[in-house]
C-alpha cells in the first residue's frame, strides 16, 4: 500500500523542464539586461531573414529626388549621397550581419572543438605540436592575419566567413582543449576505456556532451566580436565589397566624405552596429552565467541575495 502511494506520489510530482525552457524561463527572471539582449538578438534575426518584406525600398534602388536628403516622411533615415534609403540599406545590413555572424561563428565553433578535444584527449606531442602552433598563430594581430589573408582569396562575403571562422577557431581551441582537460580523467571516461569503447566512441559520447556548455559560451561570445571585426574589415576596405550595405562599408567611403554636410549617414549605421554588438554581449553573457555550473549562485548573479535570504529564513 505505501508502494502504491509513494509511485502514485512520484508521478503526480511537477515534471521537470526541458533545458531550453528552463534556460529560457531563467533568462527572463534573473537576467533582465540578457533578456533584452535576446530581445535585440531575435529582432536582428527576424530584420535579416525578412528584409526583403520590411525594408521600403530596394538596397541600391536610387531616387533622383533624394540626394544627401535629410529624414523626412519618405525617408525615415535619410538617404545617402547617390539617393539610396538608408533605413533600407540598414535593414540589409542586417542580413549581411546575420549571415557572416552565424556562418563564421559556427565554422569557427566547429574548428575550436576539433582541434581542443583532439589535442586535449590526445595530449603528448600531439598537443605539444599543435597547441605551439596555435602559439604561433596568435602572436601576430589577428587583424593583420587577417587583412593578408582576404588579399590573398580576394573580396566577396564568403572569403570573409572563412577567414573570421578560421581566425577566431584556432584561437578559441585553447578554450575546448582546457575543458576537455579538465573532464578526461574523470570516472566515466576511465571506465569506458576498460570496457573497450573507441576513441571516436568516447570522444563522441562522453567528453563531447560534457563540454557542450563552454562551446555554447564560446559561440555567444565570438558572434559578436565577428559582426564588430566584419564591420572593421569593411570599413578598411577588406570586407564585403560595395555595393553591399554593410555596415561597416556605411560608415567608409561615403559615411567620411559626407559626415559634416549629412552626418546620418554615419550616425545611423554606426547605432545599428552598436545595438546590435550590446544586445548580442548582453545576452551571451546571460547565458554564459546560466550554462556554466561554476557561476551558478555567484555573487553577482541578479536575485542571488534575494534567494538566500529566503533559504536563511527557512
Amino acid at each position: 500500500m505505501s508502494s502504491t502511494t509513494a509511485n502514485s506520489s512520484i508521478e503526480a510530482g511537477p515534471k521537470r523542464r526541458s533545458f531550453l525552457v528552463d534556460v529560457g524561463v531563467r533568462l527572463i527572471r534573473e537576467k533582465p539586461l540578457g533578456t533584452i539582449g535576446g530581445v535585440i538578438v531575435l529582432i536582428l534575426l527576424i530584420t535579416g531573414i525578412f528584409a526583403d518584406f520590411l525594408a521600403p525600398f530596394g538596397m541600391n534602388e536610387i531616387h533622383s529626388d533624394a540626394f544627401l536628403s535629410a529624414p523626412t516622411s519618405k525617408y525615415l533615415l535619410g538617404a545617402d549621397n547617390l539617393g539610396r534609403d538608408l533605413l533600407s540599406r540598414i535593414i540589409f545590413g542586417a542580413r549581411i550581419s546575420v549571415i557572416v555572424g552565424l556562418c563564421a561563428t559556427t565554422i569557427s565553433v566547429i574548428v575550436s572543438t576539433f582541434i581542443g578535444i583532439m589535442t586535449g584527449y590526445l595530449g603528448g606531442k600531439v598537443d605539444l605540436v599543435v597547441q605551439r602552433m596555435v602559439d604561433a598563430w596568435m602572436c601576430f594581430p589577428g587583424l593583420i592575419i587577417m587583412m593578408v589573408l582576404i588579399t590573398i582569396l580576394g573580396p566577396g562575403m564568403w572569403q570573409v566567413i572563412i577567414v573570421l571562422g578560421l581566425q577566431y577557431g584556432i584561437a578559441g581551441s585553447r578554450v575546448v582543449r582546457g575543458a576537455v582537460i579538465g573532464i578526461k580523467e574523470n570516472v566515466y571516461v576511465d571506465a569506458a576505456r576498460a570496457i573497450g569503447c573507441s576513441t571516436p566512441r568516447i570522444l563522441w559520447q562522453h567528453i563531447l556532451p560534457n563540454i557542450l556548455a563552454p562551446i555554447i559560451i564560446l559561440f555567444t561570445t565570438r558572434m559578436p566580436a565577428v559582426i564588430l571585426v566584419e564591420a572593421s574589415l569593411s570599413f578598411l576596405g577588406f570586407g564585403i565589397p560595395p555595393p553591399a550595405p554593410s555596415w561597416g562599408g556605411m560608415l567608409s567611403g561615403a559615411g567620411r566624405s559626407y559626415m559634416f554636410m549629412a552626418p546620418w549617414i554615419a550616425i545611423w549605421p554606426g547605432v545599428a552596429l552598436s545595438i546590435v554588438v550590446y544586445g548580442i554581449n548582453m545576452f551571451g553573457d546571460a547565458i554564459r552565467d546560466i550554462v556554466d555550473p561554476r557561476l551558478r549562485g555567484g555573487v553577482g548573479r541578479y536575485g542571488t541575495a534575494k534567494s538566500r535570504a529566503a533559504a536563511a529564513e527557512k
